[in-house]
C-alpha cells in the first residue's frame, strides 16, 4: 500500500540534501507509514482511487453498517443476500438505502425512505466504495515526518549514550493511557482515528 509521505517530503522538510541516509529514511517512512495506518485504523490514502470491497456480516437486527474507511469518497455498488447459498441482489441508492457521508455509513431503507433492517448472516452486506484522500493531508503529513524523527533520532528510548554523554529524553507523553506517541504527534493522529 501507499506510503503517506515520500523521501522528498521528509528531506525537504528536514533540509536535508545529503543521501547517505536515504535507505534507512525510506525503511523507516514505509514503517510509520503503516504504524499510522493500523493506529488509526485508517487506509488513509489507499482506496481514494481504487475501491475497496467491504463484505460485512450482520449478526442482530440493525438498518445501518458502517464502513471501515473514511471519510466516504463515493459508494459504487451495495449488494445483501439472504442465505450463504443465495447470490447478492444489487441494490438501488436513494430507494434500497442512502449513504451519510457525515458518519460513513450506509443505511437501508424502504422505498418509503423507512428503516428496514439489513439481511442477517455472514457476508449478508457487500458494499463496494472509494474513500480516504487523494494525498496525504498536511497536518497528517507533518506528523507523520515528525514521527520519522522521532525514530530516526532515537528520541523513543529514554536514554542514550553518545561518545561518552548520556542524554536523558523526557517521556514521551503526559497522557494518560497514551500509546506512547509523543503529545503534539498523537493530537494529529487521533483527528483521523477510526474509533
Amino acid at each position: 500500500m501507499a506510503n503517506l509521505i515520500e523521501l522528498f517530503d521528509y528531506k525537504s522538510a528536514q533540509g536535508i540534501t545529503s543521501t547517505k541516509d536515504d535507505s534507512r529514511l525510506d525503511s523507516l517512512i514505509s514503517s510509520v507509514s503503516q504504524l499510522v495506518k493500523t493506529y488509526c485504523g485508517n487506509s488513509i490514502v489507499d482506496f481514494y482511487a481504487t475501491g475497496k470491497t467491504e463484505t460485512l456480516s450482520i449478526n442482530w437486527a440493525s438498518n445501518i453498517v458502517q464502513l471501515t474507511e473514511s471519510p466516504i469518497t463515493a459508494v459504487g455498488t451495495v449488494k445483501e443476500r439472504d442465505d450463504l447459498a443465495a447470490g447478492y441482489t444489487t441494490l438501488t441508492e436513494n430507494v434500497d438505502y442512502y449513504v451519510d457521508f457525515a458518519t460513513d455509513s450506509i443505511y437501508r431503507v424502504n422505498s418509503g425512505g423507512r428503516a428496514k433492517n439489513w439481511a442477517n448472516g455472514p457476508g449478508a452486506v457487500q458494499v463496494v466504495y472509494h474513500a480516504g484522500y487523494a494525498s496525504c493531508p498536511e497536518d497528517l503529513k507533518l506528523a507523520v515526518i515528525d514521527l520519522v524523527t522521532y525514530y530516526h533520532k532515537d528520541e523513543h528510548k529514554a536514554r542514550q549514550t553518545m561518545a561518552g554523554a548520556s542524554i536523558q529524553n523526557q517521556s514521551s507523553t503526559s497522557q494518560r493511557n497514551n500509546v506512547a506517541f509523543p503529545d503534539h504527534i498523537k493530537r494529529v493522529l487521533d483527528l483521523y482515528k477510526n474509533f
